[in-house]
């Protein structure tokens, strides 16, 4: 074997283990993200709504007014502004659709009696719809009628709402491009926030974070971007200025 055959060879060898680790590699994160998904669903099926995630009802200051953060996990992360006269309790769950969301009302929300409401839901929703794109419409529907469902509970009970439209949606991941995403999810979101616009009302209103965390692509800014779907802290503090702006001038 000359050295030019054994160095050509050696080569070879050398680009086989890289793509069998490449393989193995790519198979694990696989199997991980398989085993998650499979988990998840899993307790989903044990505790549909998640009912069984809060049992403990904040006592507010006396005098404050108290603000609950309703909706996934967009919610769940929102960490609450300082605010002198506020109590901020958070009721966001990982994950949750909108039906979920609508769902665990009297659970979760009926019992803390809240002076003002705040909600973000829909996108683990409309995140489906490259999944079941011939039910594009009935998911939008479903989105916009569950809203509806929540804010009407909470004016019911005398609650101010703040509905906030669907955060935009950041650059997809790897295995979202190649597996779970379309453009149509963005499209939806912009469907979406157009019709919660006209929920404002007495009592009812829309804070329209798409605006402040959108790019001119219809993106979230990437400096507010912690992954496809959730900000980082620098997009949570810029929705907050407007929210405690918000806050100071409810009834």
């Amino acid at each position: 074997m000359t050295r030019r055959t054994r160095l050509a060879f050696t080569g070879l060898v050398a680009l086989l283990v890289v793509v069998i680790m490449a393989a193995v590699i790519g198979g694990l994160f696989l199997f991980r993200t398989a085993e998650q998904y499979y988990r998840d669903s899993n307790a989903i099926r044990l505790d549909p709504l998640g009912l069984s995630a809060f049992t403990d009802i904040p006592t507010p200051l006396p005098g404050n007014r108290r603000v609950v953060f309703y909706g996934d996990s967009r919610a769940a992360r929102w960490p609450a502004p300082i605010v002198d006269g506020f109590t901020f309790i958070n009721r966001g769950m990982e994950g949750q659709t909108s039906a979920q969301v609508a769902g665990r009302f009297d659970a979760h929300i009926r019992p803390l009696q809240p002076n003002i409401l705040l909600v973000q839901m829909c996108v683990n929703d409309l995140k489906t719809i490259p999944l079941f794109p011939e039910r594009q419409d009935e998911i939008i529907a479903d989105c916009l009628t569950h809203t509806r469902q929540v804010v009407a509970q909470a004016r019911d009970m005398g609650a101010t709402v703040i509905v906030t439209t669907v955060f935009p949606v950041g650059v997809p991941s790897l295995e979202r491009r190649l597996f779970f995403w379309s453009v149509d999810i963005a499209k939806a979101v912009d469907t979406v926030n157009a019709a919660l616009h006209d929920l404002a009302g007495e009592g009812v209103y829309v804070l329209d974070t798409y605006t402040i965390l959108a790019d001119d692509s219809g993106l979230t800014r990437p400096a507010y971007a912690a992954d496809t779907l959730h900000l980082n802290p620098a997009g949570y503090a810029a929705l907050n200025v407007a929210l405690v702006e918000l806050l100071k001038s409810c009834p």
